[in-house]
């Protein structure tokens, strides 16, 4: 409840975020927090870890039916992973911008993003977290975290994938990490000015369908 109040705060106003202001938004006493956690500095971490963990996202996308079609199903996940990528986008650079997350400094250990956190699950839903404190802040996830995340997040789409594996002519293995370094190329290549990313819709039927016509189409 704490860490869910502070998150549209600490995306605000990122490190000034004031414990009274995240216990207004939480209604509760502001000596509850200090009850929970030791200082601001630690409400703070466990703001990155909820915001860059998976365990939120691996729910979403075990809720994807899979009796939709491929297509849908991949572009609802899409969806659910371009809002993760956002709200931790938001997060992590506001206490960046700030100051509470520095080069040599580092978040709780063991986590990241889709390309960073340790979240494990399935259709379930069922995330793991490291619950470790490496003693600072700052310091990346280390790379096996970041490994590990990504393992998650493309088994999650393995599964939306696999009703339709008879269809594909690579293994679901192959497709889902495709989709994911589509997906997160068209994330981190997004700038100003630059002409606007694919919509989800356009990367899926990309993916699935490449990028010539079919001979006779104008479509």
């Amino acid at each position: 409840m704490i860490v869910a109040a502070a998150l549209p705060l600490v995306a605000e106003y990122g490190a000034a975020v004031t414990t009274s202001q995240i216990a207004r938004a939480a209604g509760i006493g502001e000596a509850t927090i200090f009850r929970a956690f030791k200082d601001k500095d630690e409400v703070l971490d466990a703001c990155v870890a909820e915001a860059v963990g998976t365990d939120h996202v691996l729910r979403e996308l075990a809720t994807v039916s899979l009796d939709e079609p491929l297509d849908v199903r991949l572009t609802e996940a899409a969806e659910a992973l371009r809002a993760h990528m956002e709200r931790m986008g938001t997060v992590v650079g506001a206490l960046h911008a700030s100051g509470h997350l520095r080069p040599g400094r580092g978040g709780p250990a063991g986590q990241g993003g889709p390309d960073g956190p340790d979240g494990r699950g399935g259709r379930d839903g069922g995330g793991g977290r490291d619950e470790g404190r490496d003693g600072q802040h700052g310091a990346g996830p280390p790379p096996d975290a970041r490994a590990r995340s990504f393992v998650a997040l493309r088994d999650a789409v393995v599964e939306l994938i696999e009703p339709d594996r008879d269809a594909c002519r690579l293994s679901p293995e192959k497709v889902a990490t495709a989709f994911l370094g589509l997906l997160f190329t068209r994330l981190h290549t997004a700038a100003p000015g630059a002409e606007a990313p694919l919509s989800p819709e356009e990367l899926i039927a990309v993916l699935l369908h490449g990028s010539l016509k079919p001979p006779g189409s104008d479509r």
